[in-house]
C-alpha cells in the first residue's frame, strides 16, 4: 500500500488532541469495573478459583470490543458510511432469520421467551445489538444533506426506516432493545435541525396510542407494568413472585449504604440473596452493594465524563454524518444506561437490558466499543478548512 492510498483511507489532516480520549478513558474504567462487578456477583471467597469462568469470558469480550474499536477508527469514517445500507440489509435479514420457526432450537434458543440470539457454538450472537449501529448509521448518512425531515410530512420516510427494525425486534419479543431506537431517533433528529414543535406532536401522539396498546401486551408484559406500580407503592404481596427481580435489587442497592460493603460480605449478600441476572442486567445493584452511594455516584459520573467527550466531539465537527454518527451512538448509551439503572432502583419495568460496559455479554460490550470506535474516529479527524456551519437551518432561513 503506497503512502497516497494509506492517506487517503486514513485521512490527511489528523489530531490526537480531542475530547474523545474522555470517552475512551470513561469507557476503559467502565469496562473494568464491570469485570470486577460480575466476579463479585458469581465468585464466593471461599471457591478456590482465581475468578469465575464468567469474568474470563468478559475479559475475553473486552479484548475483542478493544479490537474492534480500533478497527473502527482507523479509517476515515465516510469510507464506513459506504457500508452503512449493507450492513443494516445483513442485520435485518439476520432479525427475520431469528422469527422463522423452523429455524432448530440449537442454532435460535429462545431464552425468557426471546428469539433473540444466535447460538455460534463458544459465544451467542444478538444481531439487534449490531442493528443499533446499523441504524445510526443509516439515519445519519440520510439527514446529512437534506431538510425535508424539518417538516412533518419529511418525517414520514424516517419513521419508515426506524420501524422496519424496532418492529422485527419488537416480535423476538425484546421491548428493552426496541425501546433505544426511539430516543436514539429523536436525538439525531434534534440534531439535524428538526422542529421541535413536530417531535412533540409526535410524542403527543404517541402516549395517546399507549392506552390502546395496553390489551395487546402478552400477560408477562402486564405483569411487568404492574409489577413496576407495586414496587414504587411499597406492595411487597408479590416480593416472592412478579416483583422478587425489582425488590432484591432495592435491597442489595440499599444495604451498600454510602460507603459500600467489604468484599467478602457483599459477595456472600449478592449470591445468598440469589439475585436473577446479577452479572448482567442487574449488575449496578452489584455495584452499589459492594461501593454504596459513592460509588453508584462514581459511576454515573464516569457515564457523565463519556457523554461529555462525545458531544465536545459533535460539536466540534462540521461533517453532517460525523455528527449525526456521534450524537446517535450518545443517545443509544445514554438511553440504554438510564433504563438500566431505572430498573434495578425501581423506576422502569424490568425489560432485560444490559448497563453499557459494565454487564456481561459478548455483542452487547462488542456493540458499545464499535460505538467509541466511531466517535474516536470523528474526533481525530479535524474538521475541514472553510466548511460551512451543519445544519443551521435558522441561519439558513433568516439569510
Amino acid at each position: 500500500m503506497d503512502r497516497y492510498t494509506l492517506r487517503t483511507l486514513i485521512g490527511w489532516d489528523l489530531t490526537l488532541g480531542h475530547f474523545a480520549w474522555l470517552t475512551v478513558g470513561a469507557s476503559v474504567a467502565l469496562s473494568l469495573i464491570g469485570v470486577y462487578a460480575i466476579d463479585v456477583g458469581t465468585r464466593l471467597p471461599d471457591s478456590g478459583e482465581a475468578m469465575s469462568g464468567l469474568v474470563v469470558r468478559q475479559l475475553v469480550f473486552l479484548a475483542v470490543g478493544l479490537l474492534a474499536a480500533g478497527l473502527v477508527a482507523f479509517p476515515h469514517y465516510r469510507l464506513i458510511r459506504m457500508v452503512a445500507w449493507p450492513v443494516m440489509w445483513v442485520t435485518l435479514g439476520l432479525l427475520l432469520f431469528l422469527l422463522i420457526p423452523v429455524v432448530p432450537s440449537w442454532l435460535v434458543t429462545p431464552r425468557n421467551g426471546a428469539r433473540a440470539w444466535i447460538n455460534l457454538g463458544p459465544v451467542d450472537f444478538q444481531p439487534s445489538e449490531v442493528c443499533k449501529i446499523a441504524f445510526v448509521l443509516v439515519v445519519s448518512d440520510y439527514l446529512r444533506y437534506r431538510s425535508s425531515h424539518r417538516t412533518l410530512t419529511g418525517l414520514l420516510p424516517i419513521a419508515l426506516i426506524t420501524f422496519v427494525p424496532v418492529g422485527l425486534i419488537m416480535l423476538q419479543p425484546d421491548f428493552g432493545t426496541a425501546a433505544i431506537f426511539i430516543p436514539t431517533l429523536f436525538a439525531i433528529l434534534l440534531a439535524a435541525g428538526a422542529k421541535i414543535k413536530h417531535l412533540v406532536a409526535v410524542v403527543l401522539i404517541g402516549a395517546a396510542a399507549v392506552p390502546a396498546a395496553y390489551p395487546l401486551l402478552k400477560p408477562y408484559q402486564k405483569q411487568r407494568i404492574l409489577g413496576l406500580v407495586m414496587v414504587m407503592k411499597g406492595d411487597r404481596e408479590a416480593a416472592n413472585d412478579t416483583t422478587y427481580q425489582s425488590f432484591t435489587a432495592i435491597t442489595l442497592t440499599g444495604a451498600g449504604g454510602v460507603s459500600g460493603l467489604e468484599d467478602e460480605q457483599s459477595r456472600a449478600m449478592v449470591r445468598f440473596n440469589r439475585l436473577p441476572e446479577r452479572h448482567n442486567d442487574m449488575v449496578f445493584a452489584v455495584v452499589v452493594n459492594r461501593f454504596g452511594l459513592l460509588g453508584g455516584v462514581a459511576v454515573l459520573g464516569l457515564y457523565l465524563v463519556w457523554f461529555a467527550g462525545a458531544l465536545a466531539t459533535a460539536a466540534i465537527s462540521r461533517d453532517p454524518f460525523g455528527r449525526l454518527v456521534v450524537v446517535g451512538c450518545t443517545a443509544a448509551v445514554a438511553a440504554q444506561m438510564f433504563i438500566n439503572v431505572g430498573m434495578n432502583i425501581g423506576l422502569v419495568p424490568i425489560v432485560g437490558l444490559t448497563l453499557p460496559y459494565v454487564s456481561y455479554g459478548g455483542s452487547s460490550m462488542l456493540t458499545v466499543w464499535i460505538m467509541t470506535g466511531l466517535i474516536f474516529s470523528v474526533a481525530t479527524r479535524r474538521p475541514a478548512r472553510m466548511s460551512r456551519p451543519t445544519f443551521e437551518w435558522d441561519r439558513v432561513e433568516r439569510d
